[in-house]
């Protein structure tokens, strides 16, 4: 009971201290130093369901934060298995790459039980990628959808190269429409990863696009303000989570 009791204070504190970093960086100050903590548990209900959607993306910077500097949370990860046996409380459902150098988890420095995670080259969205976000914000509760591009990506320049194999072939087709809708000047080739960025952050507006067109349900609770839909791209050099609102 005790141990329940320091980790809620812990979470509670770091979330505070997210948000008044958030202040100080609106402000121009510099940022708030924040004291590596102890996730002993994973999300309880009453400290999900207290969160607004803005604090879990200042959660997230803290994170990403902490991950950058080499810092994380000591997490303890079979006290977080145990915990969450009886139920599941995550504050977010996201919606990353496959690339195997932008594991959102890690970068993000989450726990088990924190966040829903959906996986996918080139992080489109689809009718089951849709449903398993329905549940996971109407069903299950999560307070934000974070739809999580990166830099150099494969999927991306495949696309922009016309790369054909398979099942692939189709997938790829899903990113083309960023490639049209991005405006560059430059080279317009896979081989200019400057380009190959800028079509993946077009991507991740499309995919956010798509996800209000094609899910009624998250749109309408997004038009309540019960959840957030929000974009973001991983940059592999550095290790910043960019986060933007579309």
């Amino acid at each position: 009971m005790e141990q329940n009791q320091s980790t809620q204070l812990s979470r509670r504190t770091i979330l505070k201290q997210a948000l008044a970093a958030s202040a100080l960086s609106i402000t121009g100050l510099a940022a708030l130093s924040v004291p590596s903590i102890s996730f002993a548990a994973s999300f309880s209900k009453e400290e999900r369901d207290g969160m607004t959607p803005q604090a879990v993306i200042e959660h997230f910077k803290q994170g990403n934060l902490r991950f950058r500097e080499n810092r994380p949370a000591k997490h303890d990860y079979l006290a977080q298995k145990r915990s969450s046996i009886a139920g599941q409380y995550p504050a977010a459902v996201i919606l990353s790459c496959i690339d195997s150098r932008a594991p959102a988890e890690i970068v993000l420095d989450t726990g088990i039980g924190e966040t829903f995670n959906s996986r996918i080259a080139g992080n489109i969205s689809n009718r089951d990628i849709l449903g398993s976000m329905e549940f996971a914000c109407a069903f299950a509760g999560a307070k934000l959808v974070l739809v999580m591009g990166h830099t150099r990506c494969g999927a991306i320049r495949g696309a922009i190269d016309n790369a054909e194999l398979g099942n692939l072939t189709g997938l790829l087709d899903e990113v083309k429409p960023a490639i049209e809708k991005t405006e560059y000047s430059g080279e317009r080739k896979g081989s200019n990863y400057d380009f190959v960025d800028a079509v993946a952050r077009k991507n991740v507006e499309l995919t956010i696009d798509n996800i209000r067109k094609n899910s009624p349900v998250l749109k309408n609770l997004e038009d309540q303000q019960k959840i957030k839909i929000v974009g973001s791209m991983y940059h592999l050099a550095g290790g910043k989570v960019e986060f933007f609102e579309v």
